[in-house]
């Protein structure tokens, strides 16, 4: 019954004490408690049937609150409780749940029994054995809260004795286990609050905590854990539990220590299971070769090693000593990232070196090398720690004999894992570390091996290498190559120099080519390429590090140069994989300070390879990932550095440093920023090099020096801030060569100079403004610090730079060379045409507009200093100019006074020369051709340019006089005139075109002239003549004439004001050798006079006087237009008969002196004298008309049957202004010219050209009134009125029948008259003749008859009826028939 009580009073405490609240489960505990202690075999037996129904006192709590704590502490109190009770029925409950499959009822099951085995020691002491076996099962669960647990209760039981007991070992080996699990990230967030801390830890971190612990303060686990955790220090599973092993290792060493010597040493050979103190030394050295891993594994094992010396071997106690701590100071010196490895490893190197040394113990040496190539496979995971081991196997090996140097060579080289490349490196530095002692037994190792099937193929089968195929023979010979390399390198070099090309070389070379079918066949293996390519440059480099390096003669030196750089231009353009062009490089620059020197092809080809192969390289790649690439590109680069400048050492000349400049200039001008950036970072190397390395022994001029200025110095403004800053460091280092070659100490600090270093501030706003203001400051000192000899090369090569890609930096070059213009032009006179050239071809290579506008202002500052020496160049120039000429001459244009000079200078190169020269056909007695000379034409096309550009008006201005007559003169001597021979196929090809207008040579004249009249502000005139078509007339041989009358009525029309100069101008003229020029003017001043300015301008008395002065002249056509001009005045003056009247006697001799004229064979002076006359008649004076009028009536008389139209209309026109001059008051022997002149003009009212017709007409009603007859005038009146058209018959009858009945003694003298038209060349007049005599003889009376010769007049008519015109036979036969009246 108390049984069945107490049963349910414990489940219903059981069941409460799941309650949320924690005041209720506090209370329940404590009745647990009470229970417990009172009844404790019923409440246990109670606790037992219940926790088999619901296991929950097992599961561990999940809540930090201090009441949840509490209650488990009081829960494990009773566990403590039952233990001293019953411990087999309490081991029996628990041991069972460590099988259960709930991790939560395992981990509180081990909790509960960590805690009775700490608090129930003594009930557990028998127990130990059966706990031991019981946890074997708990070390395989794989849960890292079980193994925290499992850790814990390891714990324990190394604190109560159980790890003692057999089977303990496998609970060490269990802790150092966990130690080696990979080590965990720490979490980035904290657990929540209230989250038990120890959930936080790692298994490995509380395993790590748990060994040390045991080893430092559980005193009786020293004999346990010592010497049986060494067996733990080789095996590669345990090497992340390495750092804490040693330290525990360490700690027990020492408590031993103190125990006594004795108890110290460890008996390596008293323990089977132990490493040996070889393994033990190896393991540990080379994993402090990575000294940061592991959480600092390498300082431990350092200090395993030292504490373990003796055991080690025991010479090595005091050196050990005094080595380890020095390493240990370097480590605690350092972190991991400022160590360096290469360093580190080199120290332990030399720490084992220095202990074969203490050791000198062959036997133990091998023994050594013999258990690092054992441990080498344990490595094959870790390849920087393999390489160091193989490293420590040459280290070794080369403190050994030979014989054990051969037969462990022999067996590294057949055991080698040579598919991994990693270990080729590990293999080699194996081979060059034995070869510093033994290189005749590596070499004759490795000779052996090459010889052997392993590099040779035998139906597919390698002797040793049985499954190996061709890509792992590939590797086999790169392992075997770079062992060569490394040899050569570490090997004493005097021994190296003797072997390099017999035995180095030779065997390189037999490993690297592959003969197929005995035909050498070179392999494609990058990687053997590389090897090949490092192995070489280890090799040069130890030949040039040879005492004797100096007088080595390398005969194949050549050879390999050229191997390198096909392997550098096999690489790809784009990418940077690999470090074979760094290595190729570095070989190169070995080789070239070599002997023989390289010739100067194979050079350039070094130079032009590597530039080509490094410089195109994309930009080195950002952020982290591209960290390992950009250290790859930095050392190409700096290989690439240092083999220019070996190759700059052979040569240190001015010369030397030019052709490497050369070289890098494309890349200077590259349109890709990062290769300007590359190129002019050698550059600054190159010359910093050269500077410091400068000794000048005589002063000798830099002759480059402008070259290399004009190259760097418009890089100041590249795009790329850090290219600027470059630049202006290589401007900064030639001004410093040129004081140098100028005799200056190397520290001597010119101040000038020193301010560019002020200026790269500038350089590196990005304002442009900013930007060219210190590139013109940059401009200004070098200005200054130039030689004279060497500005016209720095001139030429900046216009070369003008054309740059980079427009801020052909901006930059516009912007120094104006300054070096403006500060250095003066010293430029001999050079401006050179410089003029080199601007024209260089605007001919580029559109680009700012290079235009540079090019104009250069020519312009030039032009502003050397005016004379500028035009000269300029108007070298082939012709047509093509625009970028057009635009140079159009610069000079810019400046009104650099202008008036310029075209001042164009004036004078137009008239220096003849305008053009006679030349005759190869035919004989062809007619000669007249040729335009070249350079007055090109002066006019010149001109033209000038004139056009807008800004040349204030000059065009001053000179408007000047230019206006020479280029009119110009245009009057070019009238036909051919171009040059070399000229007319440029015409022909341009034909059609405003190429063949703008080369003719009269047309660009005329194009210069209107371009003239509308910068001066004459566009009217222009508008006025080509409206008239003066321009085109101008431009013609027939029109020319015409044109400059239509050019000189449109100038006093709109441009009065500017013809007293003109005129001024204009007269100077009038003397000249041309008679086509003196045509010209006169024409111009001719038609000035029909124009009323002459009056207001007061030019009319000038004018006389200069035209009466050219009535001599020798020219008919200047005669001719002097009468014309002089005529004019009867049209100019709106009191023009004032005008005529008062220069009346002046102008009847001028024009009676034309009448007269005796020197024009074709009559044309008298042509216009008569023309003039015609006009002056009605405004002259009577009186002094009367005085010539006689004489003028007889001299046209005979014009009036010229064949010339002209001359018949102007003879007879003139006839009736005489007679209309003469009305009433006619003279006796005027009137006998009256009458001769009837029949004429009778006559000539048939004449078959209307104008003379017409003057016929006006003649007849003129002198009509004169003969005082009213009858013949109402005749006249009626049939001649204006606008009635002619009956002639009919007129004729009336006009002769009045004139018989007025005056019938005129009859024989009408008749002889007309006798002599009978012969008119004129069809019409010579059949109106007989019809005339006809009528007379109608109408005269018998009595009159004797009057007559008959026999005359019918033979005359016999005659005609023989013409060939019907018509004159027809009037012929008429008068015949009239003739009866006379019978």
């Amino acid at each position: 019954m108390a049984e069945s009580y107490m049963e349910k009073l414990s489940f219903t405490l059981l069941d409460a004490i799941t309650d949320k609240e924690p005041v209720v489960q506090e209370q329940v505990c404590r009745a647990l408690c009470s229970l417990g202690e009172a009844r404790p075999r019923e409440m246990l037996r109670a606790c037992d049937e219940y926790l088999r129904q619901h296991d929950k006192i097992c599961v561990p709590v999940e809540s930090s609150s201090p009441l949840v704590m509490s209650s488990q502490k009081e829960v494990l109190r009773c566990f403590t409780v039952l233990a001293c009770c019953l411990p087999d029925r309490l081991l029996a409950f628990l041991l069972p749940r460590l099988d259960t499959s709930s991790e939560r009822l395992r981990v509180g099951t081990l909790q509960i029994l960590r805690h009775i085995i700490n608090s129930a020691a003594a009930q557990m002491e028998v127990k130990k054995p059966f706990i031991l076996s019981s946890m074997r099962l708990p070390l395989l669960d794989t849960n890292n809260k079980v193994k925290r647990a499992v850790v814990q209760v390891i714990s324990a039981m190394a604190h109560h004795g159980y790890l003692e007991q057999p089977g303990g070992e496998v609970m060490i080996e269990y802790i150092v286990q966990q130690c080696a699990l990979p080590p965990e990230q720490e979490p980035e967030n904290p657990g929540p609050e209230g989250e038990d801390p120890a959930a936080a830890d790692s298994v490995r971190a509380i395993s790590v905590r748990t060994l040390y612990l045991v080893s430092t303060t559980v005193d009786r686990m020293s004999d346990v854990l010592w010497p049986y955790l060494l067996e733990f220090l080789i095996p590669v599973h345990f090497t992340e539990a390495l750092t804490p092993l040693c330290r525990s290792l360490v700690h027990l060493a020492l408590k031993r220590q103190e125990a006594g010597a004795d108890a110290f040493l460890v008996q390596f050979e008293a323990h089977a299971n132990l490493p040996s103190p070889y393994a033990v030394t190896t393991r540990l050295l080379v994993v402090s070769s990575s000294p940061y891993l592991g959480g600092g594994r390498g300082a431990a094992s350092l200090r395993l090693l030292r504490v373990l010396r003796r055991s080690i071997h025991p010479s090595l106690a005091q050196p050990w000593e005094t080595a380890i701590p020095l390493l240990l100071e370097c480590l605690e010196e350092h972190t991991e990232e400022t160590l360096s490895l290469k360093e580190w490893e080199e120290k332990l190197l030399m720490f084992l070196r220095d202990t074969l040394a203490v050791v000198s113990d062959n036997t133990w040496t091998c023994q050594l090398s013999l258990e690092m190539r054992k441990q080498l496979p344990c490595y094959n995971g870790v390849p920087q720690e393999k390489n160091f081991l193989y490293r420590c196997v040459g280290t070794t090996l080369g403190a050994a004999s030979k014989e054990v140097v051969r037969k462990h060579l022999q067996e590294l080289l057949g055991a080698a894992r040579y598919q991994q490349e990693a270990e080729h490196e590990g293999l080699a530095c194996c081979f060059g570390i034995c070869a510093i002692a033994h290189l005749e037994d590596t070499l004759a190792q490795l000779e052996d091996f090459i010889r052997s099937d392993v590099l040779r193929k035998s139906s597919g089968i390698f002797s040793i290498f049985k499954d190996r195929g061709e890509q792992e023979l590939e590797k086999v010979k790169s392992a075997l190559i770079l062992c060569y390399g490394h040899m050569a390198m570490q090997a004493p070099h005097e021994l190296v120099l003797a072997k390099a090309e017999s035995e180095f070389l030779r065997n390189m070379f037999q490993c690297f080519n592959t003969k197929v079918l005995g035909i050498k066949v070179e392999t494609k293996d990058p990687a053997l390429k590389l090897c090949l390519v490092q192995s070489l440059c280890m090799l040069s480099r130890a030949i040039c590090s040879s005492a004797r390096a100096s007088s080595f003669y390398f005969s194949r030196k050549a050879e390999l140069v050229a191997q390198m750089m096909e392997f550098i231009r096999a690489e790809p353009l784009d990418s940077l994989k690999t470090p074979l062009r760094k290595k190729a490089m570095l070989t190169c620059t070995h080789l070239v300070s070599l002997e023989p020197a390289l010739e100067e092809q194979a050079q350039a080809d070094v130079i032009h390879s590597c530039l080509h192969s490094v410089m195109g390289l994309l930009p080195e790649p950002d952020g982290e990932a591209g960290g390992c690439q950009e250290t790859l590109y930095l050392d190409t680069v700096r290989a690439l550095e240092d083999l220019l400048t070996s190759l700059l050492q052979r040569n240190m000349t001015p010369q030397g440093l030019q052709i490497m400049v050369e070289h890098l200039s494309p890349w200077i001008k590259s349109p890709k920023s990062h290769e300007r950036a590359r190129a002019l970072g050698l550059s600054a190397c190159l010359l910093r090099h050269f500077l410091q390395h400068l000794h000048v022994s005589a002063l000798v001029p830099f002759h480059n020096l402008g070259l290399l200025i004009g190259l760097f110095s418009p890089r100041c403004a590249d795009l790329c801030p850090a290219t600027r800053q470059q630049a202006v460091d290589c401007v900064y280092t030639l001004l410093y060569l040129q004081l140098g070659h100028e005799g200056f100490s190397r520290d001597y600090r010119d101040n000038v100079a020193e301010q560019l270093l002020s200026l790269k501030d500038g350089l590196v706003h990005p304002d442009p403004a900013i930007l060219f203001h210190t590139c013109h400051s940059i401009a200004q000192i070098i200005a200054k610090r130039l030689p004279p000899d060497q500005l016209i090369s720095l001139l030429l090569t900046m216009f070369e730079g003008l054309g740059d890609p980079d427009q801020n930096c052909s901006r930059a070059a516009t912007v120094m060379i104006n300054c070096l213009l403006k500060e250095r032009g003066p010293a430029l006179l001999e050079k401006v045409p050179e410089i003029v050239s080199v601007l024209r071809s260089k605007l001919q290579e580029t559109q680009e507009e700012h290079v235009l506008l540079a090019a104009q202002h250069s020519v312009y500052l030039l032009a502003s200093q050397h005016c004379a020496a500028v035009v000269s160049s300029l108007l070298g120039s082939p012709l047509p100019f093509d625009s970028h000429t057009c635009a140079l001459w159009r610069a000079l244009a810019v400046e009104p006074n650099l202008t008036t000079q310029v075209l001042g200078q164009l004036l004078e190169k137009m008239s220096r020369d003849v305008p053009f020269k006679e030349s005759r056909a190869f035919l004989l007695g062809s007619t000669p051709h007249r040729v335009a000379t070249l350079l007055p034409l090109v002066a006019t096309c010149a001109l033209y340019e000038v004139v056009s550009a807008p800004a040349s008006g204030t000059a065009v201005q001053e000179l408007y006089p000047q230019l206006f007559v020479a280029l009119l003169l110009r245009i009057s001597c070019t009238v036909g005139v051919q171009l040059p021979r070399n000229l007319q196929a440029k015409e022909r090809r341009g034909a059609g075109t405003a190429l063949a207008r703008a080369l003719e040579p009269c047309s660009s004249a005329v194009d210069a002239l209107q371009a003239l009249l509308l910068r001066g502000g004459s566009q009217d005139v222009v508008q006025c003549v080509e409206l008239e078509g003066g321009w085109e007339l101008l431009r013609t041989s027939a029109g020319h004439e015409e044109g400059v009358t239509q050019l000189a009525s449109a100038m006093a029309r709109c441009a009065g004001p500017r013809l007293p100069l003109v005129v001024k101008t204009l007269v100077c003229t009038q003397n000249s050798v041309y008679e086509i020029q003196r045509v010209t003017s006169t024409a111009f001043l001719a038609e000035l006079l029909s124009s009323n300015v002459v009056n207001d301008l007061m030019l009319l008395e000038s004018l006389l006087d200069n035209l009466a002065a050219r009535q001599k002249d020798s020219s008919t056509g200047v005669r001719r237009l002097v009468l014309r001009g002089l005529a004019n005045i009867a049209s100019g003056s709106p009191d023009k008969g004032s005008q005529v009247r008062a220069h009346g006697p002046q102008l009847l001799t001028a024009m009676i002196s034309g009448l007269d004229d005796g020197d024009d064979p074709h009559g044309l002076v008298a042509l216009e004298a008569m023309v003039g006359l015609a006009r002056l008649l009605d405004l002259v004076e009577p009186w002094d008309l009367r005085l010539v009028l006689l004489h003028i009536a007889i001299r046209i008389r005979p014009f009036f049957d010229s064949e010339k139209v002209e001359f018949r209309e102007a003879s007879i026109r003139l006839f009736g202004h005489l007679n209309k001059a003469c009305h009433g008051d006619c003279e006796e022997v005027f009137l006998e010219q009256v009458v001769g002149g009837l029949v004429p003009l009778l006559l000539h009212l048939q004449d078959p050209q209307a104008p003379v017709a017409s003057a016929c007409r006006f003649a007849l009603c003129m002198c009509i009134p004169n003969l005082d007859c009213e009858e013949l005038a109402a005749t006249i009146h009626k049939h001649l009125q204006e606008g009635r058209s002619l009956h002639f018959g009919e007129f004729l009858n009336s006009t002769c029948k009045t004139l018989m009945h007025h005056f019938p003694d005129l009859l024989g003298r009408l008749v002889s008259t007309n006798l002599f038209y009978f012969k008119s060349t004129l069809e019409e007049v010579r059949a109106a003749a007989p019809m005339f005599t006809g009528f007379l003889v109608l109408h005269a009376e018998p009595e009159q008859q004797p009057q007559v010769d008959l026999d005359q007049l019918i033979a005359a008519l016999q005659l005609l009826l023989r013409d060939p015109a019907p018509r004159v036979r027809e009037k012929s036969a008429e008068t015949l028939g009239r003739l009866v009246k006379f019978a």
